[in-house]
């Protein structure tokens, strides 16, 4: 509780250097406003400068941003938003294990569907089968959705394909990079993966009670670890220059919502189809599905009206792929 409370403070920290950044502001009235002492005044400000925030420190005078930061405060990304349902409540942390922990936490509190929870950094995120998402501090969007559809639980798996289509749309239109879609979660950027999507669904038999949708996207990363290096990208690498993080962070939310809108209002044709037009994996590949001890091989051959992946397996039958691990051959 008290690391939340910390964090709430260095939002705080962060608009008011932001909203004063033609001037110096006093160290004094600075740590009185946030109800600090000078030296705690002065820790925060070392741990922003850590996430790369530019503050100027002048001796007996205070301190001073020297650019606006790209830190995703609740206020910030609240400013950028449309007064839509997605972003209603907004829980920023500068470091916690996972935003899916965190958002599981408050969807058993009854947080509101559109509650958003953002992280800087993530030291144990969340990816497929179990798998960590590197979350390196302040470059990356890391972020859970907390919804309540009105979908049965059987038809609730589109949402993973909406996703994919909100993101690919969005880094497509932004960074100007070419998108795939690997179905049914990851954004690729020249066969190498650049975004990912984690959808985890609470539910009754016949009711779903909450939906957390977990969306990682790798921006402003100048590398990735070796052992990541062969599958792996972001935004920075391919396109070779920083992005705002805000900008995106705010088109995807929008993009989300307007689809899941419209996916609710007309049903899921809506995203199959264009889930099927941007991605290469959708019809005519040969791939290869891991499923736990199961290795299947083939050629894709289209979704079903759900968003199910259609294979035309080597022996001629098509079957459905419920799941597993989608790999080109």
């Amino acid at each position: 509780m008290a690391e939340r409370q910390q964090d709430r403070q260095l939002d705080r920290l962060v608009d008011l250097l932001t909203k004063n950044a033609t001037v110096v502001m006093s160290g004094t009235k600075l740590a009185t406003q946030l109800g600090v002492s000078p030296s705690t005044l002065w820790e925060w400000i070392e741990r922003l400068r850590s996430l790369g925030v530019e503050v100027r420190g002048l001796p007996g005078a205070g301190y001073q941003l020297k650019k606006v930061p790209d830190i995703l405060t609740p206020q910030a990304v609240r400013r950028s938003l449309h007064r839509g349902q997605f972003g209603c409540q907004i829980y920023h942390f500068y470091e916690t294990d996972s935003t899916m922990t965190e958002a599981e936490r408050l969807a058993g509190k009854d947080a509101p569907h559109g509650t958003l929870v953002i992280a800087e950094e993530q030291t144990a995120g969340r990816g497929r089968f179990g798998r960590q998402w590197f979350s390196e501090p302040a470059v990356g969007i890391y972020f859970t959705l907390i919804l309540r559809p009105r979908l049965a639980p059987s038809a609730a798996s589109i949402l993973t394909l909406l996703a994919g289509v909100a993101l690919a749309e969005i880094i497509h239109e932004i960074c100007q990079l070419p998108t795939d879609l690997r179905w049914p979660n990851d954004v690729l950027i020249r066969e190498k993966k650049c975004a990912g999507i984690l959808v985890e669904m609470t539910a009754e038999p016949e009711r779903i009670a909450h939906i957390l949708m977990g969306i990682g996207v790798n921006v402003n990363h100048p590398q990735m670890p070796k052992d990541l290096t062969a599958e792996a990208t972001s935004l920075h690498q391919e396109a070779g220059r920083t992005f705002s993080r805000l900008e995106i962070l705010s088109a995807v939310l929008k993009r989300l919502e307007r689809y899941y809108l419209q996916c609710l209002e007309q049903g899921p044709a809506v995203i199959v189809h264009r889930f099927s037009e941007i991605s290469s994996f959708a019809r005519g590949k040969r791939v290869r599905i891991t499923d736990g001890p199961r290795l299947l091989t083939g050629e894709t051959a289209g979704l079903s009206p759900e968003g199910i992946l259609l294979l035309r397996r080597d022996d001629g039958q098509t079957e459905m792929i419920l799941g597993g691990q989608v790999r080109a051959e």
